[in-house]
């Protein structure tokens, strides 16, 4: 069979797998989704970048500027942050390729505090959690979040937890994961 440039295509006994940018399939989700929101006037969620202190940079030239040295200048807080229907919404998302439970070790405790402030402020707040290999995406409300972390001294969150507390959000064409849906169900339509 002739391809396009008339080059055969050969197949190979081993393929290369990439693992660059692992753990990006929900971000990029998320902010294809955040995208819709905003491009048809639902909501205003961003995804909140990392706070850095550039010390070395080469400047081959002005366009060619690479960044050689950063550190964190500040510990982050959650991923995403904005307002939705006049309300303040704020949440982490995290990926995880344990079959049977989400490790709290992906969540750091300046985090948890500041899920914490959030939820009691009054802001909507959450957690979106994606079992890989599962292929089933959660959303985990602070307060339930919150309780488990005050009744259990487990180091990881049971998939039968976010079964019993969580909303599991479906993957749709677009918005890609509607997360607000839920919300919507959860608040009443605020």
């Amino acid at each position: 069979m002739k391809y396009p440039n008339g080059v055969k295509q050969q197949k190979t006994q081993t393929q290369h797998i990439k693992y660059d940018n692992r753990g990006m399939n929900l971000e990029k989700e998320l902010n294809e989704t955040n995208r819709y929101y905003i491009d048809n006037d639902i909501a205003f969620i961003y995804k909140k970048p990392t706070p850095i202190q550039i010390t070395k940079v080469d400047y081959p030239s002005r366009n060619k500027a690479v960044i050689r040295e950063a550190f964190f200048k500040e510990p982050s807080t959650t991923d995403y942050n904005g307002i939705y229907r006049g309300k303040y919404i704020d949440f982490e998302a995290k990926e995880t390729n344990n079959k049977t439970s989400f490790p709290l070790d992906n969540i750091n405790k300046h985090q948890i505090k500041h899920i914490e402030n959030v939820y009691k402020s009054g802001g909507i707040c959450f957690l979106v959690v994606r079992f890989n290999h599962l292929n089933c995406t959660y959303l985990l409300m602070a307060d339930a979040f919150l309780d488990f972390l005050k009744k259990n001294k487990r180091k990881s969150v049971p998939i039968k937890y976010f079964n019993d507390f969580g909303y599991i959000i479906e993957e749709k064409y677009r918005p890609r994961l509607n997360y607000l849906k839920i919300i919507d169900q959860i608040l009443g339509g605020i």
